[in-house]
C-alpha cells in the first residue's frame, strides 16, 4: 500500500511537472492564432473640442502553451491618429509581447482629433495588426473627425436574407424635419422618412453615408431637397480619403415610395453609390407619387443612376452619367418629363460597364402590360461608349400614351418602335469635353451635334430652363443638354 502511494505521488508530480513544463513552453506552429475580445472598436463620442477618448479591447491566448505577439501594431504607422498601450507599453507599434497559456493583454486605443478642424477626415479608421508566427490578424478602428449629426439605427426589419437596420427621422406622424448646413449628418443603416413625414434638406447641407447606408422616404412621406447653385446638397459615402473620392458603390440609395406628390430634389450631387434615386410603386400602382428633379447630378453608381417603377417624375437640368449599368431605368410604366437633360454612360472602373444601354423604357414583366402614360425627352442627350445607348419595350395599350422624343440627341442602333421622333438627331456626337472627369459640356462649334441645337419653344415654357445647370443663359442659341457651351 505504501509503495502505492509512493507511485502515486509521484505520478501526479510528474503529470504537473509535465503541463507546468508545457505551459512554459512557447507555442511556434504557424497555425496558432490569438482570439480577439471583439472584431472592431468604435469610437461612438462626439467631441466638442479637441478631443481624446479611449477604447479597449483583450487579446486572447486560448492555447495550452504561451505564444509571443511578434508586433501588435497600427495599419497606418506613424500617420495614425490612433494610438496603442499593450500590456503597459504605449506606441504606435509594440514589439515582442507574450501572452501566457489561456491568458490575455489589454490593448488601450486613444484616438485625438479636432472635431472643429473642417480639414480633418469625417470618418478616421485604421486597423490594428497582430502578427503571430509569421501570420497577421487585425481589429478595425473607427473613429469620428468632425462634430456631426449622427444617426444610428435603433430598430430593424426582418426580411428572407437578414434583418435591415434603419432609424427614423423624427418620432410620430405629421412631422416635419429640417436640416441646415451648420454641421454634416452622417447616416449608419436606413435613415427612414416614415409616412406623413417629411424632411427638409437646406442649401449646403452635406450627407455622409456609411457602407450599406441609404435614405428611404416610406409611401406617404416627403423628401424636399432646396440647394442652390454653388451651395448644392451633396449625397456621398464617408470615406473622405483621396482613395476613395472617385469610387462606386460606397452606400446605397435614395429611395422614394409612393403616396405623395410632393417630393422634389433641386441642385443636389448624389454620386458614388449603388443606385442614386430610386423611385417606385410597391404596394398599388394607383397610389399618388411624383418626383420632380431639378438641377442634379447623379453619378458614378455601381448599379444604376436613376431608377424608377411605374412613377411618375418630372425632371429639367439634370446630369445622370457614368454608372455601371443604366443610368436611367424607367420601368412597368409610369409617367416622365425630362427637359435639357443629359443621360450619358462612359463608366470605366471595375472592369467596366455591364452592357447595358445608358437608357431602358418598359410598360411589360414578361406577363402584364402596365400603362405608360407619358415618356417625353426635350432638347435632351442620350450618349455613351457602346453603339446603343437606348432601348425600348414598349407594349400596345389602351389609351395610347405620349411616348414622344423632340430635338433630342440619341445614340442608338435600335428602331425606337411605339414613339413619335421629332426632328432628333441619331448617332452624332455631341462631342463632351472630358467625360473621364466628368466634364459634360459641349463645345461651342458645330463638332457637337448637341451644338445650338434645341426646341427653343419647349425652353421658354419654363422661365428657369431659359439657364443651364450651371447658371448659364440659353436666352440665344440653346443647346440640348444640361449644359450650354
Amino acid at each position: 500500500m505504501k509503495r502505492l502511494l509512493i507511485f502515486l505521488f509521484v505520478t501526479i508530480c510528474l503529470s504537473v511537472c509535465f503541463i507546468s513544463c508545457k505551459k512554459d513552453k512557447l507555442l511556434t506552429d504557424p497555425s496558432a492564432t490569438v482570439s480577439f475580445s471583439q472584431d472592431s472598436v468604435l469610437f461612438d463620442t462626439v467631441f466638442t473640442t479637441i478631443g481624446s477618448t479611449t477604447r479597449n479591447i483583450r487579446i486572447i491566448n486560448k492555447n495550452d502553451q504561451k505564444i509571443n505577439l511578434a508586433s501588435v501594431r497600427l495599419e497606418k504607422g506613424t500617420s495614425s491618429n490612433f494610438i496603442l498601450n499593450v500590456d503597459g507599453i504605449s506606441g504606435k507599434e509594440v514589439t515582442d509581447v507574450e501572452i501566457l497559456a489561456n491568458d490575455s493583454i489589454y490593448v488601450f486605443i486613444q484616438v485625438n482629433v479636432d472635431p472643429t478642424n473642417q480639414n480633418s477626415p469625417l470618418v478616421i479608421q485604421d486597423k490594428i495588426i497582430v502578427s503571430v508566427n509569421g501570420n497577421e490578424q487585425s481589429v478595425a478602428l473607427e473613429a469620428w473627425g468632425q462634430d456631426a449629426y449622427y444617426h444610428f439605427p435603433d430598430q430593424a426589419i426582418q426580411y428572407q436574407n437578414g434583418f435591415l437596420p434603419y432609424s427614423t427621422v423624427a418620432v410620430g406622424t405629421n412631422t416635419t424635419v429640417t436640416w441646415n448646413n451648420d454641421k454634416p449628418h452622417v447616416v449608419y443603416g436606413w435613415l427612414v422618412v416614415d409616412s406623413t413625414q417629411k424632411l427638409i434638406i437646406n442649401q449646403g447641407v452635406r450627407v455622409y453615408f456609411h457602407q450599406n447606408a441609404g435614405l428611404w422616404v416610406y409611401r406617404y412621406g416627403t423628401l424636399q431637397v432646396n440647394g442652390v447653385k454653388g451651395n448644392e446638397v451633396t449625397f456621398q459615402g464617408d470615406r473622405r480619403e483621396m482613395d476613395y473620392a472617385d469610387e462606386p458603390g460606397q452606400w446605397d440609395r435614395i429611395w422614394i415610395n409612393e403616396g405623395h406628390t410632393d417630393n422634389h430634389i433641386d441642385y443636389a450631387i448624389i454620386k458614388n453609390s449603388y443606385i442614386g434615386i430610386q423611385a417606385e410603386v410597391i404596394m398599388n400602382i394607383a397610389q399618388p407619387k411624383r418626383l420632380k428633379l431639378t438641377n442634379t447630378i447623379v453619378k458614378n453608381c455601381s448599379k444604376w443612376g436613376l431608377y424608377c417603377v411605374a412613377f411618375d417624375v418630372w425632371g429639367a437640368n439634370n446630369v445622370i452619367v457614368n454608372c455601371k449599368e443604366y443610368c436611367g431605368a424607367f420601368t412597368l410604366g409610369g409617367n416622365y418629363t425630362f427637359i435639357h437633360s443629359t443621360f450619358a454612360n462612359y463608366f470605366s472602373k471595375d472592369g467596366g460597364r455591364g452592357g447595358q444601354p445608358c437608357v431602358h423604357i418598359d410598360n411589360f414583366d414578361g406577363t402584364t402590360t402596365y400603362p405608360l402614360d407619358s415618356m417625353y425627352f426635350a432638347n435632351s442627350i442620350i450618349d455613351g461608349g457602346q453603339a446603343n445607348e437606348l432601348e425600348t419595350d414598349i407594349k400596345p395599350f389602351t389609351p395610347s400614351p405620349v411616348f414622344q422624343f423632340n430635338t433630342c440627341v440619341i445614340k442608338t442602333t435600335s428602331p425606337l418602335t411605339g414613339t413619335v421622333s421629332v426632328n432628333n438627331r441619331y448617332n452624332q456626337s455631341p462631342n463632351f469635353l472630358d467625360v473621364a472627369n466628368y466634364n459634360f459640356g459641349i463645345p461651342g462649334n458645330t463638332s457637337s451635334s448637341a451644338f445650338n441645337f434645341s426646341d427653343a419653344s419647349v425652353q421658354s415654357t419654363y422661365l428657369f430652363l431659359q439657364f443651364d445647370i450651371k447658371g448659364a443663359s440659353r436666352a440665344t442659341n440653346p443647346d440640348a443638354g444640361a449644359i450650354q457651351h
